[in-house]
Parts: C-alpha cells; structure tokens; sequence
C-alpha cells in the first residue's frame, strides 16, 4: 500500500470518485483538524436529544392518563376479555337500517361482526415505537451522510472511535431515538478537545444515564432511600451499572487498578445524577420538573451521603461535585491512558497492538494532559499505523461508507442504509452491549458475513452499470491496487460485474 492509500483508506473512510489523492499523506490528514465541524447541517438536522424527550414525555402523559382512566393495564385488558370494556379507541357499530315498509325481502343480510375492543395502552405503545423508529433512521442516515460528504474523513473516523468507546445501544424504547443523540452531542463537540470533557459530557448525558439504569439508582442512606427502606420497598436502592462501566469500559480498562469495592463507592458517589422528566425511577420521578425533559439534574434527595474512597483516594461529601470529581481524576490515571492507548493502536495498526506505539500514545496523552489531538499526531506519527501491508478488516459500517464514496454516493435513505447495516449485521448504535462492537477481524471476516457483502455489491453495481471500474480501482487504491484486482476487474463480462469484484476486492475488505 503507499502513503496516499493508507491515508485515504486505514485513516480516512476510504477515496470519494471524483477526488484527488493526497500528495502528502500524514499532512493531508493533520491538516483535517482546522477544517472539521462538529455540527454540519446533516448532523444539525438530525434528531436531538430535547426533541426526542418531548416526544418520550407525551408517550409517558399518554400512559398515565390511560391509567388514571383505565386502572393497571392488566385490569383493563382482563375486562376486554370479558367484552365489558370500551375505550375511546374502540369502533362502534352502528346500528342495522331498517327496510322500508313495502321493500320485498328476499334474503337476510347477516349482521356485521362487532369491531374487536382495541387495547389503547398497546396503541399508544405502537405509536410511540414508530416514531422511535422513524427518528434512529433518521440519525443513522444523517451519520453516513456525513461521512459521505465530509471533507476531513479522518476526524470523522476519530467520531465513529469514540462512539464505539461510550457505546450504548439502541434496544430500549427510550434508547432507540436517543442513541444517535450521544455521539452528535457528547463525542462530535469534544473529539479535538481533551478526554476529560468527552467523558464528563458523555457521562452526563440522557443517552448513557438511561441506558446503563443510573436514572434508578437510589443512595440507601439518602432521604429517598430511607422513605423507601422504611415502607419496604426493596427494589428501590443502588444501581451500579455505570459506574463499572466507566472503570471497566470508559477510563481505567478491565482487570487494571480498580477493586469491586471501588465501583461500589463510586456508584454511591453518583447516585442524584440523573434525567429530568424521562428517567425511570424514584430519581428520574423526583427529578421530573426540575429542568427541560431530557436535560442532567441533580437530586440531592437520592444522593448518598457521606465521604468516599475510590482508587486509594479520599473524595469528601459533595453532592454532585463528588463523582466529577471522581470523573476528573479517572481521566487523568496512568491506567486510562494506556487503556486507550492500547484500543486506538488497535483501531489504526492491527488486531496485536504494537507494544512501541502504545507506549509512544500513552506518553502523548498522560504528558498532554489528555489532549486528544496530541494523541492524533502521534498516531500519524507511528510507524506502524503506515505499514505497507493492511493490518485491519473493514467491519460492515466501514465497508459500507467505502462502498457508497467508491461510488459518488452523496446521500443515502434511512430505510436503505438501516436495512443494509441490519443485513450486513452491524445495526448502528446496537451493540447490544456496553462493551461496543469488536475491533478485530475475527468478528467480521466469517464466510456468511462475506457473502452478504458481495450480495450488497452486486446490488450497488446493477445500480451503477455506468461506472467503469478499471479506471476507478486506480484512483481508489492509488499505486496499491495489485495484478491480481486490477485483471479480475477487467476481465469482467459487464461493467456491473467489473464493479461489484472492486467492491469486494482485498483492497476494499481491508485497510
């Protein structure tokens, strides 16, 4: 591979037809810092988290008002099958005609089957599914979008990093319109400032606090807690999901400097962090007018009180300023540092990261003070990330956004490109897990995942029958394209065929 393939492929999100390569490389790519925004107008048009908070916030209003109508939902459905319930939503029937007085019947017409007695909490459920739906389609095609028009690939890359890094997923009701919202929000603003403020933007907002139940944990000693204990009500009380996940995901790294005892104080250090108006929980409900739907509060009432030790440190009461202060000093550890060093050496030098690099990214971010761009240049700066021969698997996503630049593709439709991801088995924002998706190549180069790719291909192709990919290989890969592409493509029977082998070259399935 040379410089400008490596650039435009392992660091970029694969060469646009029409676009010049790059003379210099490791330039070209530097130089994409002063030219990024982190809010096009593909990504401003995308669902925010405030409007979809609004929309989850009429969901909630419908359901109660449904209940203070109703009673339980089992009560009313258990009437329904008795026949003795009619909601509004219900059909009547309306009453048979009478034939006029002299009119000769001939038959009798049968009488029309009563309308089924429509569920209005499980209407109100389908609504509110689809326009979840509606609004992550929305995002998932404004984030290709704009990594089909972008002019710094490379930052853009960087994003789709870190959005993998905080990854949450999208299975949830309240996840699925929000999920997007988290890397538009938290990751875009932040990816060329300092990890501290990505991790406390990220930490704070709606999307992560839902996802991982902080919205529902509860201090036993804080006033809520007490009430509840008192009543007993057990299954109000500390939930420590995201408080492991940061340590174990987002800073520190599995199995490093941290006991379970420490994720435990730091769950009770961050116990009143919570959503206002569409949480779930004594917290998110305390919460619930205090600050526009969707927004972080505090609740002091369901904080747990007392000072705390985490990581051999001491961190006094505080209320909030407590667990930011605990954010502030993950940030900065030794542990993190390498954590991350290590998982971006992955990302940009292969499946094993070169021990030199990682130690050669660390130094740069523990003596930056986690200056994220400093990190950047010493990964342009390594040479293992430019090494000559491809040292990653494109994962669907990238495959995908290479795919479509390959082609000129400039804009794609949410149903489309949802649907190709889905088949290709890399769902946006759906890892099913906090832990993100895989970064190596034994999770996406099996036989079934290959040939759903070259189904894709053909599809784009019989799509394109125009584009001649002889001349399009070469401007792809510039002076990386071997013999043995370049002579497939050409013996082609149709230019369709021709393109659809380009796209599912060696040269396209890795970087």
């Amino acid at each position: 591979m040379s410089e400008s393939s490596i650039a435009l492929n392992r660091f970029g999100l694969g060469a646009r037809a029409g676009d010049a390569a790059p003379g210099d490389g490791k330039r070209w790519l530097l130089g994409q810092f002063d030219r990024y925004d982190p809010r096009p107008p593909t990504i401003a048009a995308a669902p925010s988290s405030a409007t979809v908070a609004v929309a989850l916030v009429d969901y909630y209003d419908r359901q109660k008002a449904l209940r203070d109508q109703y009673g339980p939902r089992k009560q009313l459905r258990a009437a329904m099958a008795q026949g003795v319930a009619a909601p509004p939503m219900a059909m009547p029937v309306p009453p048979p005609m009478s034939a006029p007085e002299n009119a000769t019947m001939t038959a009798t017409a049968p009488a029309p089957m009563p309308a089924p007695l429509a569920d209005p909490f499980q209407q109100a459920r389908q609504m509110a599914n689809r326009d979840a739906r509606q609004d992550y389609a929305a995002s998932v095609a404004a984030r290709m979008n704009q990594s089909l028009v972008t002019e710094t690939p490379f930052v853009e890359r960087l994003v789709q990093f870190w959005a993998n890094h905080f990854a949450v997923s999208a299975d949830k009701l309240e996840m699925v319109a929000l999920s997007g919202s988290l890397e538009f929000e938290a990751i875009r603003p932040h990816v060329l400032g300092r990890f501290a403020d990505m991790l406390n933007a990220v930490e704070r907002h709606p999307a992560m606090l839902i996802y991982l139940d902080q919205a529902v944990s509860v201090g036993p000693n804080s006033q809520v807690g007490q009430r509840a204990a008192a009543r007993g009500q057990k299954r109000v009380g500390l939930n420590e999901n995201l408080a492991r996940e940061i340590m174990e995901l987002h800073t520190l790294g599995v199995r490093s400097v941290y006991t379970q005892a420490d994720v435990t104080e730091f769950a009770r250090a961050m116990t009143g962090w919570t959503v206002a108006g569409i949480g779930r929980g004594p917290g998110a409900r305390l919460a619930g007018q205090d600050g526009a739907p969707g927004s972080f509060t505090f609740v002091a009432t369901v904080h747990e009180p007392g000072d705390r030790t985490i990581v051999g440190k001491r961190y006094p009461a505080g209320g909030e300023a407590q667990a930011q202060a605990v954010l502030t000093d993950l940030a900065a550890s030794a542990a993190t540092a390498q954590h991350l060093a290590t998982k971006l050496a992955r990302h940009f030098a292969g499946d094993n990261p070169p021990p030199a690099m990682v130690a050669r990214l660390k130094a740069a971010y523990l003596q930056s003070n986690g200056d994220l761009p400093t990190v950047y240049r010493a990964i342009v700066a390594s040479p293992e990330a430019w090494a000559t021969t491809p040292v990653k698997f494109r994962n669907p996503w990238e495959w995908s956004v290479a795919a479509y630049r390959a082609m000129g593709t400039r804009q794609v439709q949410p149903g489309a490109i949802v649907g190709l991801l889905n088949q290709l088995g890399q769902p946006t924002w759906k890892p099913g897990q906090p832990v993100g998706w895989d970064d190596i190549t034994g999770s996406w180069a099996g036989p079934d995942a290959i040939m759903r790719r070259v189904e894709a291909a053909e599809r784009f192709a019989a799509r394109a029958p125009e584009v001649d990919a002889r001349a399009l290989g070469a401007q792809l890969f510039p002076a990386a394209l071997t013999p043995a592409t370049a002579q497939a493509v050409a013996r082609a029977e149709s230019p369709a065929q021709g393109l659809a082998l380009l796209l599912v070259s060696p040269e396209m399935m890795r970087r």
